[in-house]
């Protein structure tokens, strides 16, 4: 018999129907050769302080630091049974070998191997690395198994980072609740975090605004502006000034632009994205990517890879034909993309960029939680934007010379709108429309035709007043 973990009871019922193992026990499925079960999130983890001695149970300075010179782990309380269920397992005697089917990332592996030795367990490991949950995708992973020590270096990773977490938190909250007789939690992630919001706090707090101006020429239809002016009277001086000169157009550079389509997903830009248009938390984005990977309806999401690996191209145009048939807002446009700039081998690590699975053929959207299904629209959208066209349009700068200044109109032609009419079609078709990014400058009107040496004798001038702004605080 082959034993096999998987994380969570959901992605071992998964596994155990690709695999045949139907037969129901208690706290595990079987049949076909196989036994398949599952660790419920950490059952074994780093211990408590006050297991390495009797001085630790009392916090106080003398006692600090606390430097275990031999490591011990403890099985949570409230996960006993399920921990006995799989010791047991390991160790019965028709079981020939274990597989790892915990999440193919780093806390999986650690969650897995904490099992694996806390149970003494000897026998043979592989593992099982997959980036999908679709049935294909569990057979092909089980046709290739990996020897369980090629991924000894992640596990290092992961208990190298447990470590850090333990030392760090222990000490330094010990250290500074005695300190300051209050209970301080310092964290290794948790605490720089803290100081960057408490720095941009202070930035705000502190901030104090200031005026300052702008002289604008309007100029057939289309306004250019000087420089930022300090003083009010040197900007009504110069108002005045221009209105009894002339203006002269000395130079008019016109650059065609291209903007490139945007990267697919990886986690973090998939949680900041879904921050700006959702107001989701990081956490809510990854849990909702999380549910929607055990449903087969999305690829692995725990991934820095922004591409799909080179023999992707197929499974690629698979899923965008079936995105641009279940797309409202996708209705009568007529696409063709662009697979090579999402394809890219090496700038894949563990696992590709987050992209929806073919899993979505069978499924209504309408039937999944609302929340599931933006994040779910969010990735599809993403890579028909990833693989579309660019965004070109020709800026034009014009810097026009009047009493002794100068003054600079900017203005765009869109020449073809390529990704970005997709993304105007996807953010019309949210609930809630999202504001634009700033950085946007689709806002920038068309010029008039301006020509170098083209003169305005007494041009209207107006003088505009503003504030400046203090730091924004930070978002998620």
């Amino acid at each position: 018999m082959i034993l096999v973990i998987a994380e969570k009871p959901s992605v071992a019922q998964t596994i155990a129907a690709v695999l045949g193992a139907k037969e129901k026990k208690d706290g595990f499925l079987t049949g076909s050769g196989y036994i398949v079960s599952w660790c419920v999130g950490h059952l074994v983890g780093l211990a408590e302080a006050t297991t390495y001695g009797e001085q630790y149970k009392k916090w106080s300075y003398d006692s600090l630091p606390i430097l275990p010179q031999e490591w011990k782990y403890t099985v949570a309380s409230d996960k006993e049974k399920q921990f006995k269920t799989l010791k047991e397992l390991m160790h019965r005697a028709d079981v020939s070998e274990v597989v790892n089917a915990c999440d193919a990332g780093r806390e999986g592996e650690l969650i897995f191997r904490f099992v694996y030795e806390m149970a003494g367990c000897k026998k043979p490991m592989r593992r099982l690395w997959i980036s999908s949950m679709e049935d294909s995708a569990i057979k092909e992973g089980f046709s290739r198994l990996k020897n369980g020590e090629e991924y000894d270096a992640l596990f290092a990773s992961a208990l190298c980072r447990a470590k850090a977490d333990w030392l760090i938190g222990i000490n330094a909250t010990r250290l500074f609740s005695v300190l300051y007789n209050h209970t301080l939690n310092v964290g290794r992630v948790q605490t720089p975090t803290l100081k960057m919001l408490v720095d941009r706090d202070a930035a705000i707090t502190t901030f104090k605004k200031e005026k300052y101006y702008h002289v604008r020429l309007v100029l057939s239809g289309a306004e250019a502006a000087s420089e930022k002016l300090s003083d009010r009277s040197e900007a009504d001086k110069l108002k005045a000034a221009c209105e009894v000169s002339k203006a002269v157009c000395a130079s008019l550079v016109k650059e065609k632009k291209t903007a490139a389509p945007p990267k697919l997903f990886d986690l973090t830009s998939l949680q900041r994205e879904a921050n700006r248009l959702f107001g989701y938390t990081a956490k809510q984005t990854l849990d909702l990517a999380q549910s929607l990977y055990e449903k087969r309806l999305l690829t692995y999401p725990r991934t820095d890879s922004a591409f799909l690996t080179d023999d992707m191209s197929d499974t690629a145009a698979g899923i965008i034909k079936l995105l641009c048939g279940k797309f409202s807002f996708m209705a009568g446009k007529d696409f063709t993309p662009e697979l090579g700039k999402v394809l890219n081998s090496k700038k894949v690590s563990d696992h590709h960029a987050i992209i929806p699975t073919m899993e979505l053929a069978k499924t209504d959207l309408a039937t999944l939680p609302e929340s599931e299904r933006n994040i779910l629209t969010l990735a599809g959208a993403r890579l028909l934007m990833a693989t579309a066209a660019p965004h070109t349009f020709e800026a034009v700068t014009a810097v026009f010379e009047c009493a002794g200044q100068s003054f600079i109109a900017r203005g765009k032609t869109v020449l073809s709108d390529g990704w970005k009419e997709i993304d105007r079609r996807y953010r019309a078709a949210l609930k809630n429309k999202p504001e634009t990014d700033d950085a946007d400058s689709d806002t920038e009107k068309t010029l008039p035709p301006f020509t170098e040496g083209q003169t305005f004798e007494n041009p209207t001038a107006k003088v505009t007043e503003h504030d400046t702004t203090p730091p924004k605080p930070h978002n998620e």
